[in-house]
């Protein structure tokens, strides 16, 4: 294309065929007028035909004398129609490559000044994008963020279990990352000057391009614009358990950019263990317990050893299991080199006790959760997670006589 856009809006679609056609059409009456823009979907290959769908929308609306189809190849086909100052072009993917590397695609392949990402489901509404647009026309250096959590945004439609992981997500991410004078860093609904991410490396296999933005561009004005969001009410949500681990990947991802990108990772490592770094270390521990449990329980009721009843067996590793955790954890894990006898007993007889008060927070949560409705699946890996981080922070804080962050 000879003229270049305004406004690139990108969609990225997976199986939205009840929605994308409805959705273009409403964004294209809603765009502000006297911008040239251009509505860019990037579909990674759709089982129900959404990208057909768009190709032979574009096919039919076709303007021979004040629009053209234009056909290219970049990592997948390209349609392209056009109309006054209006734009549609599908960029057609040949796998499913994550929502992050087709925004990315879309980016690379647009032509505006300003770009407006949102999703094809109508969980965001087309209402809000002239709001986003004008408010990014007014500071062009700023991000614009759609944002649920700030005052006068509201989510509806969402079972109580959603709303609270999203929720949880965003704290996680605000607190975790330092982002905490942002409310809804995790939305999925924003815009931005092109600039902004020219000289930065984005991770496409991410988890959240909004995000890794963010972080990557530490410092960089953020304006968060109220909005509703309303679950979709045609097609199927994407939540899995593996988006679930694919977020606290990024998360993890993201903190260890931030501490290398200021140049703390090194110094760090000489006054102190990252917070992170410790909670690796106590749950690779708490994995390896696991191990050793199993081997000196089948040792001793297998004939090899001994032939404990199979229950006295778990028993005793157990109680190996949970003194070798204790041992790592003291002198791997917190660094803790003293060894007076009573000092130690007493964090064993700490260490033991809130042991046993995660597990028991973690069978109560799984009760909780499974009741809720949730999956046993989803349910034992949120019991276990909870139980995790509750565990590390209690031994942190009362067993080792840590603060909490640091």
């Amino acid at each position: 294309m000879s003229e270049r856009a305004d406004i690139s809006v990108i969609i990225p679609t997976y199986n939205e065929y009840q929605n994308i056609l409805r959705l273009v059409e409403v964004v294209k009456r809603k765009l502000p007028g006297g911008l040239f823009t251009e509505i860019i979907i990037v579909d990674d290959n759709s089982p129900d035909g959404t990208g057909k769908l768009i190709e032979n929308h574009i096919q039919k609306n076709q303007i021979p004398m004040s629009g053209h189809l234009i056909q290219e190849h970049e990592n997948g086909d390209s349609l392209t129609v056009k109309s006054g100052k209006s734009v549609v072009r599908l960029i057609r993917r040949e796998s499913k490559r994550g929502v992050v590397s087709a925004v990315m695609h879309g980016i690379r392949s647009s032509t505006g000044q300003y770009i407006l990402v949102m999703d094809a489901d109508f969980s965001h509404p087309p209402e809000a994008v002239p709001v986003l647009i004008t408010e990014l026309m007014s500071d062009p250096n700023c991000i614009v963020i759609a944002s649920r959590y700030t005052h006068g945004g509201s989510v509806a439609g969402w079972p109580f279990k959603r709303l609270l992981l999203s929720r949880l997500a965003a704290k996680i991410a605000r607190h975790g990352l330092k982002l905490s004078n942002i409310r809804d860093p995790i939305s999925g609904f924003f815009a931005f000057p092109r600039h902004i991410i020219e000289n930065i490396g984005i991770n496409s296999s991410g988890y959240k391009l909004l995000l890794e933005i963010l972080v990557k561009t530490k410092g960089a004005r953020v304006k968060e614009v109220p909005y509703a969001f309303t679950d979709r009410k045609l097609g199927e949500s994407k939540l899995d358990s593996r988006v679930v681990w694919d977020y606290l990947w990024a998360i993890w991802y993201l903190y260890r950019y931030g501490r290398k990108s200021r140049g703390l990772m090194k110094q760090e490592k000489r006054t102190s263990v990252l917070f992170l770094s410790k909670a690796a270390r106590f749950y690779t521990v708490g994995a390896t317990g696991l191990l050793i449990n199993y081997i000196v329980s089948a040792l001793l009721s297998n004939g090899i050893i001994s032939n404990f009843w199979y229950v006295q067996a778990s028993v005793i590793g157990i109680t190996v299991s949970v003194t070798s955790n204790f041992i790592l954890n003291k002198i791997w894990t917190f660094e803790d080199r003293k060894v007076m006898t009573k000092n130690t007993l007493k964090q064993y007889v700490f260490f033991v006790g809130l042991s046993t008060v995660g597990a028991l927070i973690q069978l109560t949560l799984l009760y909780i959760f499974v009741q809720s409705g949730f999956q046993y699946a989803l349910s034992l890996i949120l019991a276990v997670a909870s139980a995790s981080v509750s565990n590390f922070l209690l031994n942190k804080k009362w067993t080792f006589h840590e603060k909490i962050w640091g």
